[in-house]
């Protein structure tokens, strides 16, 4: 995509996916009838990535050819390191964290667009990512793909991440803490629109970062583009252009093709039980961009199912 905004799309509903995820909260039984076991990277509770790996693995359990186990992290950069150790066989990651290891890897689709977004408190003066100067901010947790992103962004917007901003790096739940109590000014955030913990009426509200997508594909790559979020995204909230970063679901290359071709065809052809209702994503396991990976190559398994479905 250059410079389109992605169009928004619901999932289930809201009772639909709460029963969904209660579900494969307890899906850890062992695997019956010899089915393959796929450990999945996906990231923190709360988070988009986790509740889609949660809904991927309780369609898989429906389906019967392959179990999902989701294990919980701290993001992308987390999530590939687990994957080059081998502890686990699959994880999602942000575009962009992929440096050192795009040889490493093959991608099962590009499954959705991430966004970042900055928060900052209601009442703050704050209106742009260069009036971040001389504040604490936390970019992302330890290991997230927002802590790579976030250093980038503040390096577009003319700032030294390491002298002109105090920089921490929390999970999402304690940066939220953090900027509500006053003992942080600002955080940023990698993932769906909306983040359950983001959607404080009065308390909090988004700044605007549209600008900065053009430079930011100029600098690093086209793996960035300018998405909107719309005004009802959160309660009392306003439309603003922020920065996206496209999502792949990766798997290490000595996975089975048989297997790599289970998952791919969740992604094919039920995709409408992997959309969280509590986050509308964009381009979400759509057709047109499932294969759309950049340079990271399909796995052969994966590839085999889009060239039947494709025709």
């Amino acid at each position: 995509m250059t410079g389109r905004e992605p169009i928004l799309r619901r999932g289930i509903d809201r009772r639909g996916f709460l029963a969904l995820a209660v579900a494969a909260g307890v899906a850890g039984c062992a695997p019956s009838g010899g089915e393959a076991t796929v450990r999945l990277a996906s990231g923190e509770v709360g988070g988009f990535y986790h509740a889609f790996a949660g809904l991927l693995g309780l369609a898989a359990g429906n389906i019967g050819d392959v179990r999902i186990e989701r294990v919980a992290t701290s993001g992308s950069q987390a999530n590939l390191a687990l994957l080059a150790r081998g502890e686990v066989d699959a994880a999602l990651a942000l575009a962009d964290s992929l440096r050192d290891d795009a040889d490493r890897v093959c991608a099962l689709g590009r499954v959705y667009e991430n966004y970042l977004q900055l928060v900052v408190r209601s009442d703050s003066t704050i209106g742009s990512v260069a009036d971040l100067r001389g504040t604490r901010v936390s970019l992302g947790a330890e290991g997230s793909g927002a802590a790579l992103t976030g250093e980038r962004i503040l390096r577009v917007a003319g700032l030294d991440p390491h002298a002109d901003v105090l920089i921490s790096h929390r999970p999402l739940a304690e940066a939220v803490a953090a900027l509500t109590a006053g003992e942080a000014d600002a955080l940023l955030w990698a993932g769906g629109v909306p983040t359950r913990l983001l959607a404080v009426p009065s308390r909090m509200r988004l700044v605007d970062m549209g600008e900065l997508a053009a430079p930011m594909r100029e600098l690093f790559g086209p793996v960035y583009d300018r998405v909107a979020i719309p005004a009802d995204a959160y309660p009392g909230g306003v439309s603003v252009h922020t920065i996206g970063v496209a999502n792949l679901l990766l798997a290490a290359p000595a996975m089975p093709e048989e297997v790599a071709a289970s998952i791919v065809e969740l992604l094919v052809w039920h995709a409408d039980a992997l959309v969280p209702t509590e986050a509308a994503g964009t381009q979400f396991l759509d057709g047109r961009s499932l294969i759309s990976t950049g340079s990271i190559p399909l796995h052969p398994g994966a590839a085999a199912v889009y060239r039947r479905w494709h025709g």
